[in-house]
């Protein structure tokens, strides 16, 4: 659920606002507002020194810790990194136009510029011309040879005289020699190969103090915060005052607490206004939290009076998952890797997020079992099959059918409940009807499923829409209450067809999947030569598991974030619920 927040202000003495702040950190619930934005200071040196800590852990990221720990203070070692990883860009980036200039250098080989210099020293002279290949022998000097070739039948020629006449047909083009030669760009490659080893060997060295760093940005962060803390108060006539906001079953212990540390306080607390929007806290149940796993990657934020949204896509994420992978191998490799490894995988995918990945694996493992397939192979008849032939295309797409009008009646009946009895929510329940209704129609064009007044989809569809039409603006205005209704309504019906039949996708994605898995083993056992079959097995499956992986976000994750959320009414508005506190997870 959206845990209820409550206004707080809080007047103190200037002589205690050092103390206030403290406290307010010490209890950690305070989500503090500034009472003047454009008023909150910062310190441009600690902002500085903070985004220097965050770049230097980012580049260090994944590296291994190696030889001798460098005498070297956090901010130190932070600059140091910087300084290290913008030379690194540079000699890489340098090192790439060499090796396209080696390219360019084709046409000269291994000759060395010294050579040409040495002639030209003892009175020989060397030029080179591009021209026609039929007209090499218009080509007069004491030697001539032909060196190379270029595109549209023309070629190279080196003409070489000690003081005699050099004729050339007409069309000829000098080339002139270049800057330097191969060995030269080799040698220059060779040493920023070396400086590149040796950045890479000192970034090694650097990571051994991650741990300092990590906790230098700590406490500059809490540093940070407490500054902004006390530049967005007010003071005015001998009182420091603040605001922000907390969660509502905290609020009647706050002045008690501020009591109970001899900290003269005023307190007064108040509820939102309409027209203001609280941060947002969201408490799922704890069987349901490794949901906020995948809203901390997608980086969205309910809004304070949207919906906890965290139980019905911990339901429908895993289900779409398994379908749009549709094979129990590929779940049992990810349930093993996970369970395996998982504190490599919490590390890096956080705890939540792994928690939801083992339970998509659980799902994929069960569809597998269901479908009967492992790696592309049928062990047993299927409850469901998952193959190309009619029955199980028209069987899949009407399992998915079935789930999409499930899903998206949920968005619409969910909001019905909150705002009943409020007229409006007869035009939520007309919505969840008249999906229903389409349901049977995206039935009829795409499977040829039967359609007419012995079906009750017609009466959905006319019950559905009556009351979408008449309850979408409640108004004594009979009148302008059509009106309004009518004038949504074509839009919101073609919106509930593509809602419908977008989750087409389940079956067409499962399908796909589980076709690309045969069509590897297929291509495996056609080879003789068995390590080679084994490659092919090993990078054909990993490659449709990771396709599948792309896919649960591609689809899964949109089914619920664009369809079911636009028919709930979610627009992601809201920002975290972040208290000033010590950092840590302790509450009242």
């Amino acid at each position: 659920m959206i845990v209820p927040m409550v206004k707080v202000y809080i007047a103190a003495r200037c002589r205690d606002r050092e103390e206030l702040l403290e406290a307010l950190r010490e209890l950690g619930v305070v989500h503090l507002v500034p009472v003047d934005p454009n008023q909150v200071l910062s310190d441009g040196k600690a902002i500085e020194q903070v985004q220097n800590l965050h770049r230097a852990l980012h580049a260090l990221y994944g590296i291994v810790p190696a030889g001798e720990t460098p005498e070297l203070s956090p901010l130190e070692a932070a600059q140091e990194v910087i300084d290290v990883e913008r030379h690194i860009v540079e000699d890489g980036n340098r090192l790439a136009l060499l090796h396209h200039e080696l390219e360019q250098m084709e046409l000269w080989g291994n000759m060395q510029l010294e050579q040409v210099e040495d002639l030209r020293r003892a009175g020989v002279e060397v030029r080179f011309y591009v021209i026609d290949a039929d007209d090499y022998r218009q080509v007069q000097a004491e030697c001539v040879a032909e060196v190379g070739s270029q595109p549209g039948n023309r070629i190279v020629v080196a003409v070489a005289t000690q003081g005699g006449p050099i004729e050339v047909p007409e069309g000829a083009v000098e080339l002139p020699l270049p800057h330097r030669d191969v060995l030269m760009i080799k040698a220059e490659a060779a040493r920023i190969d070396a400086a590149l080893k040796t950045s890479h060997h000192r970034l090694s060295e650097l990571a051994h103090l991650v741990p300092e760093m990590s906790r230098e940005l700590a406490d500059l962060e809490r540093e940070a915060e407490f500054v902004r803390a006390r530049h967005g108060g007010v003071t005015k006539d001998q009182l420091f005052a603040l605001q922000g906001w907390m969660p509502a079953e905290h609020s009647e212990a706050l002045p008690e607490k501020l009591a109970g540390q001899d900290l003269p306080a005023a307190v007064t607390i108040m509820p939102p206004a309409e027209d203001e929007v609280p941060p947002t806290l969201i408490r799922s149940p704890a069987w349901a939290r490794s949901v906020e796993g995948l809203f901390k990657v997608l980086g969205t934020v309910a809004g304070y009076r949207e919906f906890d949204v965290s139980v019905p896509f911990l339901i429908a994420l895993p289900i779409f998952t398994a379908i749009l992978i549709s094979d129990g191998g590929y779940g049992a490799v990810l349930l093993l890797a996970l369970t395996l490894g998982y504190g490599k995988a919490s590390a890096v995918l956080g705890k939540h997020f792994t928690h939801l990945m083992i339970i998509v694996s659980v799902a994929t493992l069960i569809w597998g079992l269901i479908c009967a397939t492992f790696f592309g192979v049928a062990l047993y008849t299927p409850l469901i099959p998952v193959d190309l032939s009619e029955q199980s295309r028209n069987l899949l797409m009407r399992m998915s059918f079935w789930m999409g009008a499930i899903h998206l009646s949920i968005a619409q009946l969910w909001p019905a409940v909150g705002i009943f009895p409020h007229l409006r929510f007869l035009n939520r329940v007309g919505w969840a009807m008249f999906i229903w209704g389409m349901l049977g129609v995206v039935e009829y064009f795409v499977l040829k499923s039967a359609w007419g007044w012995h079906t009750p989809w017609p009466y959905l569809l006319i019950a559905g829409g009556t009351l979408a039409v008449v309850f979408a603006h409640p108004s004594k205005n009979v009148g302008k209450m059509l009106l309004l209704g009518l004038g949504d309504f074509p839009l919101s019906v073609l919106s509930a067809f593509s809602d419908v039949i977008s989750y087409v996708r389940l079956m067409a994605v499962g399908l796909a999947s589980s076709v690309l898995a045969t069509s590897f083993n297929s291509m495996a056992s056609d080879l003789e030569f068995w390590p080679l079959a084994l490659v092919v097995l090993l990078f054909g499956h990993s490659l449709n598991l990771g396709l599948a992986l792309i896919a649960m976000f591609a689809h899964g994750v949109r089914l619920n974030m664009l369809e079911f959320c636009n028919n709930l009414g979610m627009q992601w508005t809201g920002y975290r619920y972040s208290p000033f506190s010590q950092r840590t997870s302790q509450e009242f």
